[in-house]
């Protein structure tokens, strides 16, 4: 039976998220998965099974997303949960992806809230029809406003901060931040971020779906404007682009980027990636869907007025050590 209450705004430490568990190209492409759940524990407290839509902004390509759903499949396996996962980066198809879930009467619903103003009203019609919806990844500054419940996330502008910060520390007098999904309200408030606290910098728009492309320009970026020491990418794929370009340009700037990914692990190691600023997307899709479980079994809402904040973790060379085998199985 569908739970009928509206969930309460959330939050949780994220000490007790890590304790439970353990943002790019060309979209369109709606991609719905069952998780296998043989070997799950009994799913709720009179052996009932719960269905729960996964509904992303994922653009195909980005191995970020490889960890969300391994965190997400690895809770679904968990609980008994049968996991529907559902993509699509354009934000009036992602509302239409999570019509669809309420349409198929599913128990639960966890979705990423990059475009707030075309996702968030689907979200809102799910939640008042008696849904259970949590928020995680994107939207933070949004979803309490459309009575979602719950977000599992880092702080984006706090994270851009940070990395202003360090760069300022280090000598840092330029910095470029690329930005490679004009319109998300992430990646703005990462490079917003960026600025506050390392004045002068540079915001550059690339097409994240075409990495030749942002590679030619962030090379033409650099031999145009020698004077940039730092430069900030926004996900692993384009940290990846950004140290080829660099190395075309001749340019001797640092790269940072947000988010990990196998081959940006070990460039870490290997001293030709900075620092990486991690949000942990395994625990934010383990999160979402155990916190929906937690709620429909046992009424739990999890926090108390806030959001469950994932990041900013930062992994450099003092910690990379075992996180470049972490990185390598998709959970971190």
């Amino acid at each position: 039976m569908r739970i009928s209450k509206t969930l309460r705004l959330a939050a949780l430490g994220v000490a007790g998220a890590l304790a439970l568990a353990a943002c790019s190209s060309s979209g369109g492409a709606q991609e719905n998965t069952s998780s296998d759940d043989g070997g799950a524990i009994a799913p709720a407290a009179g052996g009932t099974s719960y269905t729960i839509a996964m509904v992303t902004h994922e653009q195909a390509g980005d191995t970020f997303w490889d960890k969300i759903r391994a965190g997400a499949e690895a809770a679904a396996t968990a609980h008994g949960i049968d996991l529907k996962y559902s993509n699509d980066p354009d934000g009036a198809k992602q509302a239409t992806l999570i019509q669809n879930a309420v349409d198929s009467e599913v128990d639960g619903i966890a979705t990423t809230m990059a475009t707030p103003d075309s996702v968030g009203p689907a979200a809102q019609a799910a939640a008042e029809a008696g849904i259970p919806v949590v928020a995680f990844n994107s939207g933070i500054s949004d979803y309490s406003r459309f009575g979602v419940g719950m977000y599992f996330g880092s702080d984006e502008d706090l994270a851009g901060q940070t990395v202003g910060e360090r760069i300022v520390a280090d000598g840092g007098t330029k910095t470029l931040c690329v930005i490679q999904a004009q319109g998300s309200v992430a990646l703005d408030a990462r490079c917003n971020g960026v600025t506050k606290t390392a004045g002068n910098t540079e915001i550059l728009y690339v097409n994240g779906e075409d990495l030749t492309a942002v590679q030619s320009t962030l090379q033409a970026k650099l031999q145009q404007d020698p004077s940039i020491t730092d430069i900030v990418t926004l996900g692993a794929p384009i940290a990846m682009t950004a140290l080829q370009a660099k190395a075309d340009a001749g340019s001797q700037a640092t790269v940072i980027t947000f988010d990990l990914n196998a081959d940006a692990a070990q460039a870490i190691q290997d001293g030709d990636i900075e620092f990486s600023i991690d949000q942990q997307p395994y625990v934010q899709g383990y999160m979402a869907v155990t916190a929906l479980w937690l709620n429909l079994s046992n009424g739990n809402d999890i926090g108390g007025g806030k959001p469950t904040l994932t990041g900013p973790s930062i992994v450099d060379a003092t910690n990379i050590g075992p996180i470049v085998d972490y990185a390598k199985n998709n959970t971190r």
